[in-house]
């Protein structure tokens, strides 16, 4: 193999596992540590990979930096899928629901196409396809238009507009990142304000963020942690981020990985 196909196949192991080992690729790839930690060099000197004691990580994003829908749809996908299968008990027969763009509430999707009477309104290409291929017959699917982002959301003023008319029973926020200053935040400034015109158009807003969200923050703000009635998250989720969330949120709901709410739910 190539020098440039190894660290191409390198790379592509860094950004879905979140690292790798020196020793381990050296024994897969069947070639010297040596030779290993100067493709960690050379893609270290790219900025393409953050190198660490005995192997490399991914580069800590900026907080305008939005990876592709695909990209993100690989990670945490066990703890996503649990999610997903807990809030879709929030769902109801003949509700006007909205989900917004993010890979979490794709997976929602796919658990929502057998109810009935369902109406969907989305600024997401795939939750929209999603719903359009598989849903049922009797359910309404509202895509909004505008322009598309690298994560497939459809943001902008066309978005804005199209979702400021219409009022929702529920709301599925899926986010970029959490923290308690920032509150619930994405990186980028139009998806920002198209998800701002969902959260006031619902009557309830549903936070759908696996564990790795907690400490991230994008540019722009959505909206504080106090505007979400409910969180649901993993079981991952750090003590210190429970605890704050805790206090902040109207309810925490934590899963397993296999979709069982557990832990302590709590109600302000």
């Amino acid at each position: 193999m190539l020098a440039r196909q190894r660290q191409a196949t390198i790379l592509d192991r860094v950004r879905t596992a979140g690292g790798v080992r020196v020793t381990e690729l050296a024994a897969e790839f069947g070639v010297s540590d040596m030779t290993i930690r100067r493709d960690l060099d050379a893609l270290h000197d790219r900025g393409l990979l953050a190198k660490v004691h005995g192997g490399a990580t991914v580069t800590d994003p900026g907080s305008t930096d939005e990876p592709g829908f695909h990209a993100k749809s690989v990670r945490q996908s066990a703890e996503k899928a649990a999610i997903a299968t807990r809030a879709a008990e929030l769902v109801r027969p003949g509700a006007a629901v909205a989900l917004s763009a993010g890979t979490t509430t794709a997976e929602l999707a796919r658990r929502l196409v057998d109810v009935p009477g369902l109406t969907v309104v989305t600024n997401s290409l795939p939750v929209a396809e999603i719903l359009h291929t598989a849903g049922r017959p009797d359910q309404t699917v509202v895509l909004t238009g505008g322009v598309r982002t690298p994560s497939d959301a459809l943001v902008g003023p066309l978005a804005v507009e199209a979702i400021r008319s219409l009022h929702l029973d529920l709301l599925f926020l899926g986010v970029h990142g959490i923290t308690e200053r920032a509150g619930f935040t994405t990186p980028n400034l139009m998806e920002a304000e198209t998800d701002r015109a969902l959260v006031e158009a619902a009557d309830r807003l549903v936070v759908l963020a696996d564990h790795t969200k907690w400490g991230t923050v994008g540019i722009s703000s959505i909206v504080g942690l106090g505007a979400a009635d409910v969180l649901v998250s993993d079981d991952r989720l750090a003590p210190e981020a429970r605890r704050v969330i805790d206090e902040k949120v109207g309810e925490l709901v934590i899963v397993t990985g296999t979709g069982r709410a557990t832990g302590r739910e709590t109600t302000r």
